[in-house]
């Protein structure tokens, strides 16, 4: 069999490209037909936006240790959830429109690939903080979409509960991954894909904010 740390490298690129080929999803939801738990998990595979900091961060936490990919693997979707079910049951937001949401969600990919990329020591429970920022920060605007493209609360949170779970098996398997390298190099690979979420991240923010004073 092929080493882990062998066959790495040969995924990035085209994983890498197959992400960012997906659609953005912030405008409307997927529908699959097969309820809204795979609504849910379908909107999240196809976000690039949503997909890529929370591997940035699955990344980072597995750069961390065992135990900081632990709690992040709990905490991401935790938060995640949260976030999406205060806008969905809280606040009504029909009519809202922010052009600063693509800023935010782009700063995301900045920082969390800055800090893959540094491979920045920080203890677990800087992780948990970070893992419970990303969550909120993206499940709040998950849950705004969903209201507006006219979910129910119920359905909206059988969707939540989709990416939650999503998210659960994501950061455990590229956490895990992470923690398994042994090799120098291969941490170096981690760092460098960092490097390019952070790179996407920087062209997105700059995209976002382009004529606004």
């Amino acid at each position: 069999m092929v080493k882990f740390e062998k066959a790495f490298p040969r995924f990035l690129i085209p994983g890498a490209l197959l992400l960012l080929g997906g659609n953005r999803a912030d405008a409307h939801l997927v529908t699959t037909g097969l309820g809204p738990v795979y609504d849910g998990i379908t909107h999240f595979a196809l976000s690039p936006d949503d997909i890529l900091p929370a591997v940035a961060l699955a990344l980072f936490a597995g750069l961390r240790g065992p135990l900081p990919g632990r709690r992040a693997m709990f905490m991401l979707p935790a938060a995640w959830l949260s976030g999406g079910l205060t806008s969905v049951y809280l606040i009504s937001w029909q009519s809202f429109s922010a052009p600063w949401v693509a800023g935010i969600l782009a700063a995301t990919f900045l920082v969390f690939g800055l800090l893959v990329a540094s491979d920045l020591k920080l203890p677990p429970a800087a992780v948990v903080a970070l893992a419970l920022a990303l969550g909120v920060i993206h499940g709040f605007v998950n849950g705004v979409a969903m209201t507006q493209d006219g979910a129910t609360t119920s359905v909206a949170t059988l969707q939540l509960l989709g990416i939650a779970a999503t998210l659960f098996i994501l950061v455990a398997l590229v956490s895990a991954a992470v923690i398994s390298l042994r090799w120098d190099w291969t941490r170096i690979v981690v760092r460098v894909a960092g490097s390019w979420i952070a790179a996407m991240g920087l062209l997105w923010l700059g995209w976002s904010l382009r004529g606004r004073g």
